[in-house]
């Protein structure tokens, strides 16, 4: 069974004029992100993302275009389409002599959900706050605070969560806690936008991810289509003796380094493939002793695309 469409954006653009200058924040984007994916936006500072999740969070006014979120028409449906989806920002903006259970019930408030309607013991336990609930926001440890801020995404049981740079600035073991948190909201049915510098967890989480810069989307495809774009791919022998080749030794061969027991190169696949290199290389009497291989990842398309 096909999923749904949970968003739609056709032709959106958003352009800032001021008397010196006119910038184009986006550019008409088109993109649907579907019902229970981890949709990861990328870019590098300035491409457009924050301008995007603003547009949809209501802070910022589009240019042109059509949004469709959950159903809702953007422009004909703003207070359901708010009340469709939850965002984390990047900043932590916490009132520090309020509990995690009152910030919440503030928030619940705010959402005008009634108070037998209120699911914040249930939202503190998801995030693993329960023990803390009661405690002033201001001793709590930073990964605690970024939970926070999930929990209080959460507070109106919207079915899109958006996470703006979540894991920016946080230690190695919390950037896993923060994941394994959003693993858990995913499992649940909530679809997941995220915007992230770190192409490694795009890489690993994200179902679907488009690449933005200066204002247009430049990529977009599920993360293994993009993953297979690579054409690059980098091998590196251990031997019991230097090898001596050259760049121009097979076609699309480049030598990135080559020691006395250990050769690393380069070459495109379509171009070449490693049994003519290892045939090369014993050729020349040379024993192989290890080899290993690097595909590439998402940080190779990322970069090939934000140059062009």
């Amino acid at each position: 069974m096909q999923k749904k469409n949970i968003l739609s954006v056709k032709n959106l653009k958003k352009i800032y004029s001021s008397k010196d200058a006119t910038t184009h924040a986006l550019n008409n984007l088109n993109l649907d992100v579907k019902e229970g994916e981890i949709f990861g936006l990328l870019g590098p500072n300035g491409a457009g993302k924050t301008t995007f999740i603003n547009i949809l969070a209501g802070t910022v006014i589009k240019t042109s275009g059509e949004v469709n979120v959950w159903g809702f028409d953007l422009d004909k449906n703003s207070r359901e389409v708010r009340a469709s989806i939850g965002i984390v920002p990047q900043e932590v903006n916490l009132d520090p002599f309020f509990s995690p259970r009152k910030l919440l019930e503030l928030q619940a408030g705010l959402y005008g959900i009634k108070k037998k309607d209120r699911i914040t013991n249930q939202i503190l336990e998801l995030v693993s706050l329960e023990k803390q609930a009661d405690s002033y926001a201001r001793s709590l440890s930073g990964g605690m605070k970024r939970r926070l801020l999930m929990a209080k995404a959460l507070v109106h049981q919207p079915p899109i969560i958006f996470l703006d740079e979540p894991t920016a600035g946080v230690d190695v073991e919390l950037r896993k806690n923060l994941w394994k948190n959003v693993r858990l909201l995913n499992d649940r049915g909530v679809t997941i936008i995220l915007t992230t510098h770190y192409l490694e967890e795009a890489e690993e989480m994200c179902d679907q991810i488009a690449i933005l810069n200066k204002g247009n989307i430049v990529a977009l495809d599920s993360t293994k289509n993009l993953l297979n774009k690579i054409q690059t791919k980098k091998v590196t022998i251990k031997t019991n003796k230097k090898v001596n080749i050259k760049d121009d030794d097979l076609e699309s061969l480049k030598i990135i380094s080559n020691s006395e027991n250990e050769i690393s190169v380069s070459y495109e696949k379509s171009k070449l493939n490693i049994e003519k290199l290892i045939n090369l290389i014993n050729k020349k009497g040379i024993q192989i002793k290890d080899l290993s291989t690097d595909d590439g990842d998402l940080e190779d398309v990322f970069l090939r695309l934000i140059k062009n």
